[in-house]
């Protein structure tokens, strides 16, 4: 999980399902059990309070964004002052949907979980065994080289310039084992590495080099 410190009231999550269940949750429940969301969000509440000392005092303002392979909660703390609460909330391009400030967390959590339950079901968006990867490149000569090294067939894959860096990401659907999709990691892995900076980061700041069909692209343009 990332946390990002947008200003001294605001702080923002990056949080894919992957994480989600390496910490012992699995997904549905965030979406189904109200319990176990509430339980996560409190948890991810802790730990900006560890790396960021983020307090909760009064009420806040809860922004969740549902994505195909996490979630973006932006969360930020409203100032009481003679009895009126003020808020100094971050401009969001992001789709999701804002939630006004409330004095009861729990209910709110509800509302958005709900919410952005419903917007999946309404794309149609279904569980899979998916896997999904970041890599990271400091040389565009070596992503060049795997470009033409690896076939990504039944892949997505989309490549991006950040901080420097050049990034891949990666998604394996069902078409593939899973057997065969550690192998297909290991080859990728041969020419970059494994990065801890999430994808929703990177398409929100970063520069696209490749929506979509990255490594074809860069196969097609410097073969």
């Amino acid at each position: 999980m990332e946390i990002e410190r947008i200003n001294e009231s605001t702080v923002k999550f990056y949080i894919t399902y992957k994480d989600i269940e390496d910490r012992g949750f699995d997904r549905d429940e965030i979406w189904y059990n109200r319990e176990r969301g509430e339980e996560l969000f409190f948890e991810m509440i802790n730990e900006a309070h560890d790396r960021e000392n983020f307090e909760i005092e009064g009420p806040l303002w809860i922004q969740v964004q549902a994505m195909d392979n996490g979630m973006e909660i932006v969360v930020t703390r409203g100032q009481i002052s003679d009895g009126n609460v003020k808020l100094e909330i971050p401009v969001s391009q992001n789709k999701g949907e804002d939630m006004p400030v409330d004095d009861n967390i729990v209910d709110m959590l509800d509302e958005q979980f709900r919410s952005s339950q419903k917007s999946r079901q309404a794309n149609g968006n279904q569980d899979t065994e998916e896997l999904e990867i970041v890599i990271s490149f400091s040389d565009l000569e070596d992503l060049l080289s795997l470009s033409n090294a690896f076939l990504a067939e039944n892949v997505q894959n989309e490549i991006y310039h950040f901080e420097g860096n050049y990034y891949l990401y990666l998604m394996f659907d069902n078409h593939y084992t899973e057997d065969e999709q550690d192998d297909m990691v290991s080859h990728v892995l041969e020419y970059g590495e494994e990065s801890d900076v999430s994808i929703f980061r990177i398409r929100e700041y970063g520069k696209t080099v490749a929506a979509s069909k990255g490594l074809e692209t860069l196969r097609e343009n410097f073969s």
